[in-house]
């Protein structure tokens, strides 16, 4: 048996009810265009399978691939990818399925948030996803204005998907036990995003708050907008990031797009 490698974040699921749950939460159904991403041993892959007719795997390791190829030689509806999900074409597999992806992955820690962004900006290609992840980062996609858990990612992604958290799924689930907890989550695609989050300096502005939590509005975001700018936008530029919701942070960029498109270009 291929044993997990830590340069990859290898933690492979085992527990049956914990993957029945799973699957029961995902709902595929025939037809859909599935997508797993680092399927590991196989303990999802072939109910997915089944559940959709087909499946698209993406693995980064060599040797697992092998496995996978090896025990799913006869499923000719099961296609592998020896891939970085970090680099896959995630619309032209969109264009060749002819369908929007239903993703599907326990994500490995270390890249959990990076990929995240990966697939986001391939949004209009994906109908939803379907995460494992360590809990403390279900915890910040789901999070509220106000809870300390509330960050620069929930207002990344609260435009663009809607974050539902499945279940929590303990170390023991897992060979080898990771050292911290997990839960799925269920990452639905919005179709129509508001325009605020197309506008550029959204993720700027969004970094540069929660860059400096301890800082109000106003101190933080200084090289963007006056305080009374933030005011005429019912805004208290005393107030600090986590208090903000993602409409809020929206038009605080879209005032500061404007702001700087008025600016002379000579001084």
């Amino acid at each position: 048996m291929i044993r997990a490698r830590k340069r990859f974040g290898q933690h492979f699921l085992h527990d049956p009810a914990v993957i029945a749950r799973i699957i029961d939460a995902i709902a595929l159904r025939p037809g859909d265009a599935a997508v797993e991403i680092g399927p590991g041993r196989g303990a999802l892959t072939m109910r997915l399978l089944a559940a959709a007719g087909r499946l698209d795997a993406v693995e980064i390791d060599r040797d697992l691939a092998a496995e996978l190829s090896t025990r799913f030689a006869a499923e000719p509806h099961w296609v592998l990818h020896q891939a970085d999900a970090l680099k896959m074409d995630w619309r032209a597999l969109a264009e060749a399925r002819g369908a929007r992806l239903r993703v599907i992955g326990n994500l490995p820690y270390n890249i959990s948030t990076p990929l995240l962004f990966r697939l986001l900006a391939a949004a209009d290609a994906i109908l939803d996803m379907h995460f494992m992840l360590q809990k403390e980062v279900v915890d910040r996609i789901v999070a509220a204005p106000g809870s300390a858990a509330y960050g620069r990612l929930t207002v990344m992604l609260a435009p663009r998907v809607t974050a539902t958290r499945l279940l929590d799924v303990g170390a023991g689930a897992f060979r080898p036990a990771p050292k911290v907890s997990s839960a799925v989550v269920r990452l639905a695609v919005i179709d129509a995003p508001p325009p605020w989050s197309r506008e550029p300096l959204y993720p700027e502005v969004v970094t540069a708050a929660f860059g400096q939590r301890r800082k109000t509005l106003r101190n933080s975001l200084r090289q963007y907008l006056a305080a009374d700018a933030m005011q005429a936008l019912g805004i208290d530029p005393g107030a600090r990031a986590e208090t903000l919701t993602a409409a809020q942070f929206g038009a605080l960029a879209q005032a500061a797009a404007a702001a700087r498109a008025a600016e002379p270009l000579f001084r």
